[in-house]
């Protein structure tokens, strides 16, 4: 059972106890990400996210991370392009240790400058890092392709020469303007019971900030095509379709039709492109939802001398399923795995706080598991066949690495 409140200034807390476990994770989400961001400031959420760890007014950064070894539990951080999530796992008898650790991160981090030069290379060379990996590379790409300047299609990490202009004055006015206690959710699963809301109140339940969220605006969808030169032994390619925005009625549906396709070691690409014709060592398609947005990518990377077959053996494969639609034995298999996969993340306390966390910040809803079932099991494949066609029907966004930076004939 999930229990709810929302404190007096707009922060909500999302608890779910498990009696059967001896572990308690702890999230603390921000809907805010690079989606956020301008041009200017491109990055500073991502960097925000690493001067938490930096040290506080009373814990120096060595301190914060002996903190959790000493107690050997966990402690991390992400940021996507709409949130951000400070979050670690403990055994129950530490959660409430964790929490202040946490929220002494949260409110106290002090962005001291020595220490913000430290951390600006540290991101350099992620961003370095992040250059010498070109199928990492072909997925932000295809972003731009996709949503251009829309801040959608922003890199998570920023450039160097945004991350360049950072300083404490920034992060603390980003916090100001970001983490606004109504764009806060603080997630629990675990060995713990709901007295524990109170706890988390204590720390989270008062503090204001100056200014309210401002409104993302929609993005367009667009069907460009971009390539990047690079030295790579590979060619990578991704193609991107118009997908479904977060909550949509048919996102089930969505998952299953994704699982058919490039899901799944059995979908149609990884048996067509991969074991029938040997093209690539990887290929898979996915889905991203946003707010008022998605995509669903395939991506493939193999030898430039085959990227046209690679290619046209999509194409091959999208028409097949437009054309023909799924099977039924596709059909019974999406929605087993769907639903393996959703009672293999039960066990995880992590996965709870994560799902509960996302489903609060994102959706302000909660679906019980009786409730997703009935959902999955309601997937047709008239239902998936018709989205297939709706998606597919059009011209994707492209984008491609490669040795020589040529898009496909096909496609140019």
């Amino acid at each position: 059972m999930i229990k709810k409140f929302t404190c007096k200034n707009g922060v909500r807390i999302v608890l779910e106890n498990i009696p059967t476990v001896r572990s308690v994770a702890i999230g603390v989400w921000i809907g805010t990400g690079s989606r956020n961001e301008t041009p200017e400031n491109n990055g500073v959420s991502h960097f925000l996210e690493h001067m938490f760890f930096k040290g506080t007014k009373t814990r120096s950064a060595r301190e914060i991370a002996e903190s959790f070894d000493s107690i050997g539990g966990q402690v991390n951080a992400f940021t996507s392009k709409e949130y951000t999530c400070y979050y670690a796992k403990v055994l129950d008898e530490h959660a409430n240790y964790a929490l202040e650790v946490l929220a002494d991160m949260f409110f106290n981090s002090t962005f001291d400058e020595e220490e913000l030069k430290k951390e600006k290379n540290v991101v350099f060379e992620e961003i370095k890092m992040y250059e010498d990996t070109p199928d990492d590379i072909v997925h932000d790409l295809l972003s731009r392709a996709a949503y251009k300047d829309h801040a959608l299609g922003y890199p998570i990490l920023g450039t160097e020469e945004t991350l360049t202009t950072f300083n404490g004055d920034t992060l603390r006015n980003y916090m100001n303007e970001t983490y606004i206690p109504e764009n806060v959710v603080v997630s629990i699963a675990g060995n713990i019971d709901e007295e524990f809301i109170k706890v988390v109140e204590q720390f989270f339940g008062s503090y204001e900030t100056g200014k309210n969220l401002a409104e993302t605006s929609a993005p367009t969808f667009y069907h460009e095509k971009l390539a990047r030169k690079k030295e790579t032994e590979q060619a990578h390619l991704c193609l991107g379709y118009n997908g479904l925005q977060v909550g949509h009625e048919k996102i089930y549906s969505l998952i299953v039709l994704n699982n058919v396709l490039g899901g799944s070691m059995s979908s149609r690409l990884f048996q067509e492109v991969r074991e029938q014709r040997g093209l690539a060592y990887s290929v898979y398609s996915y889905h991203s939802s946003f707010k008022d947005n998605g995509m669903l990518t395939i991506y493939g990377g193999t030898g430039s001398q085959q990227l046209n077959v690679l290619y046209d053996t999509i194409q091959q494969t999208l028409s097949t399923l437009m054309d023909k639609g799924i099977t039924t034995k596709e059909l019974v298999n999406s929605k087993e795995q769907i639903k393996g996969s959703l009672m293999l993340s039960l066990e995880s306390t992590n996965s709870r706080m994560s799902r509960n966390g996302k489903n609060e910040l994102l959706l302000k809803r909660h679906r019980t598991l009786d409730e997703i079932l009935e959902y999955v099991n309601e997937v047709t494949e008239e239902s998936v066949n018709q989205l297939a066609t709706t998606i597919f029907n059009t011209e994707p966004s492209v984008s491609l690495v490669s040795p020589d930076g040529k898009l496909p004939e096909a496609i140019q």
